[in-house]
């Protein structure tokens, strides 16, 4: 009785401290969103060059995610954990130290990415293998809050911490997550690590091509697209000859497993761009500080995810895939709209925006999750759905890129709609036409392959 009172002491210590970790890694990709602007004006660059600070984080982490995945197949967690913090740590303390230089605040991006993409990749194993069976239901859940409100509470903090500070003590609040680490490393269970060959060939292609493509979208430069497509026909070639290869071949002969994952990828990056280009919208139209924008604009938005996400996944059981697609997507549009045509006509509809944006893409979430593990089969689970969270971060970390890009192009200044009244909005609505056009193509894309699959069927 007493040992399993303690087993049941050290597993709610052991969740405790693991939420710990979870909230400060789901936090930075959302707490720098805010100080975007301010970031602009203390380097005295363009949106192009400053949205590389979430560019930076986003590229790495999906990288990270995909790499750690594959690693832990052969490689013991308390290993990969420590170095995934420690790295994590190590971007914190260089963004602490080196903030005054531009590249070097991208360096500590770029490191904080890769540190903190350790967490999702291994947390789900790390319950399965510590928590017990009866208690693991109740520690996903946890962690999912702790994720939702962490995603919340980012653009909150980041606009006070920066609004009040500076932006640069944001680099400091993720070393609170180092405090956690041995907590949880004395915890997990030691392995014996299986030394297998891993495709770091593959790797480094992957990553360059993708590197060279962001920097195409930013600025626009053909010879990086080239640089791009040289290197994704290598890794392809690479992939052919390759026993087991860093992406797994067998995924891409899945045509609708394909389909809906290019599918999801599209839709999160466009709604990643227009997160990251509202803060830019506030500071331009209404002029408001960084505090208001976090917690009077961005902060409802992200609240609604909560409520959404849970509403998403009983209108999925209820009412089929496609119907609840549809009220993200019909969602998402009103809240672009809103945006398109009354930019500049009050906050408190920019904020309604967000709150319907958010609320949609909850919605969306769940159904491509949904959609794209009804494609694979129980042996291809982990590698499909690995390999759907590293395309949504990397579209994720593209579509903010290429929105720093469109807010340089002059030609996008010139007032289309009407209902705009003022110069300053006219590039706001004008982006939000982009916008509306990749949402009707990835939600035409998805209904068009669910029901080609189904018909087959």
């Amino acid at each position: 009785m007493q040992v399993q009172h303690q087993n049941e002491v050290h597993t709610s210590r052991f969740i405790l401290w693991l939420s710990v970790l979870t909230f400060f890694s789901v936090m930075n990709e959302t707490m720098f969103s805010v100080s975007l602007p301010d970031i602009a004006a203390y380097y005295g660059i363009a949106p192009s060059a400053a949205n590389w600070t979430n560019t930076c984080f986003s590229l790495s982490f999906a990288i990270g995610v995909a790499v750690y995945g594959k690693i832990s197949e052969h490689t013991g967690m308390k290993k990969l954990l420590l170095f995934g913090m420690l790295t994590y740590g190590f971007g914190s303390v260089i963004g602490l130290l080196c903030h005054a230089w531009y590249p070097g605040m991208l360096t500590a991006r770029f490191f904080q990415g890769v540190g903190a993409s350790a967490v999702p990749s291994l947390i789900m194993v790390m319950i399965v293998k510590v928590v017990d069976p009866g208690r693991q239901g109740k520690a996903f859940g946890l962690i999912g809050s702790v994720v939702a409100f962490g995603e919340g509470l980012g653009p909150v903090i980041g606009g006070a911490v920066s609004g009040y500070i500076h932006w640069s003590v944001l680099f400091a609040l993720p070393l609170a997550s180092l405090l956690a680490l041995p907590f949880v490393l004395r915890i997990l269970p030691d392995e014996i690590s299986k030394r297998k060959a891993f495709d770091w060939i593959g790797a480094v292609l992957l990553s360059v091509g993708i590197l060279a493509f962001a920097l195409f979208t930013t600025l626009y430069h053909w010879v990086y697209l080239a640089a791009s497509l040289v290197l994704f026909v290598l890794l392809a070639f690479h992939i052919r000859r390759r026993q087991e290869p860093f992406l797994e071949p067998f995924l891409f002969r899945k045509k609708g497993y394909i389909a809906r994952v290019l599918t999801g990828a599209l839709l999160l990056g466009t709604v990643a761009g227009f997160i990251v280009m509202v803060p830019y919208l506030m500071k331009a139209v209404y002029h408001m500080p960084t505090s208001l924008i976090g917690s009077a604009i961005l902060f409802p938005g992200t609240l609604s995810v909560i409520l959404f996400g849970m509403l998403g996944g009983i209108l999925a059981d209820r009412l089929g895939h496609i119907i609840t697609m549809l009220f993200g997507l019909a969602m998402i549009a009103a809240g672009f709209l809103i945006v398109l045509f009354f930019v500049d006509r009050g906050s408190w509809l920019i904020a309604g925006s967000m709150i319907l944006t958010f609320g949609g893409l909850s919605f969306v979430k769940t159904i491509v999750s949904a959609s794209v593990a009804k494609t694979l089969e129980p042996e291809e689970a982990g590698s499909g759905m690995g390999m759907l969270n590293f395309a949504c971060f990397l579209a994720e970390g593209i579509g903010i890129a290429s929105v720093g890009g469109l807010l340089t192009r002059p030609w996008l200044s010139t007032r289309f709609i009407g209902t705009v009244t003022t110069q300053a909005a006219a590039l706001y609505s004008n982006m939000m036409l982009i916008f509306m056009a990749l949402l009707a193509f990835g939600g035409i894309l998805f209904i068009i392959t669910y029901k080609r699959k189904r018909n087959r069927q």
